[in-house]
């Protein structure tokens, strides 16, 4: 696993072959129509360990109600966590509440935009750090969630997704040499639905994929 042994032929093949696909069949979602970083954040917190369906119109009326975050860093902590309820894991909005009040304390109301930055806030991690950089400020930054790690462990080394700390920090080191300076918010908007739709963790759609020609791991035994 050395990132400096792919081929720059293989790592435009597959960006070029992602963006084309996600063209095409790219999931329509409301946080995807704003560049807000506010609204990206929220959208992210609320993503962890729940499904797209679940969130979307939670998203929504909890946007309604918060809709900047000034306005979420001086409501009550149990109003947000009622409004947050049906989603379970009621640790995430308490977490989101006390990265509104930092940024609000710390950064005069204005979330950061760097990923660096990000993570100096309790409560994001690297991941989330390079979301709201990356889509709320358009950044060229990678991101590595656990559909991202899968798809890129399958197409360059064979693998189904990483099993330890060394493996991950090679996938980081990759998915950093993949991400494009220009588009980078369709790059790795595309990577996460392709995971999702396509390269799944049980029973992927192998014999859909257009990424076929050049995956490692093809065909993925299920």
């Amino acid at each position: 696993m050395v990132v400096s042994e792919i081929s720059q032929k293989k790592k435009m093949r597959f960006r070029k072959t992602l963006l084309a696909w996600y063209q095409e069949h790219g999931r329509d979602l409301p946080w995807r129509k704003t560049d807000d970083p506010y609204h990206v954040l929220v959208s992210e917190i609320m993503l962890q360990q729940t499904q797209v369906d679940r969130v979307i119109p939670k998203y929504r009326e909890f946007l309604e109600k918060y809709p900047d975050i000034k306005t979420l860093a001086e409501a009550p902590q149990e109003d947000i966590t009622a409004t947050w309820k049906p989603l379970g894991y009621n640790i995430r909005p308490v977490r989101l509440h006390s990265i509104a009040r930092e940024v609000q304390e710390t950064y005069g109301g204005k979330i950061p935009d760097t990923p660096e930055d990000l993570e100096k806030l309790k409560g994001i991690g690297k991941y989330t750090a390079g979301a709201v950089s990356c889509f709320g400020y358009r950044k060229p930054v990678p991101l590595v969630d656990t559909n991202v790690d899968r798809v890129l462990q399958r197409v360059f080394f064979g693998n189904p997704a990483s099993q330890t700390t060394k493996e991950d920090k090679v996938v980081w080191e990759l998915a950093r040499a993949l991400v494009p300076k220009k588009n980078a918010y369709d790059y790795n908007q595309a990577l996460m639905d392709f995971g999702a739709i396509v390269c799944t963790a049980r029973k992927p759609l192998c014999l859909l994929c257009p990424m076929q020609a050049f995956c490692s791991a093809y065909p993925v035994s299920s």
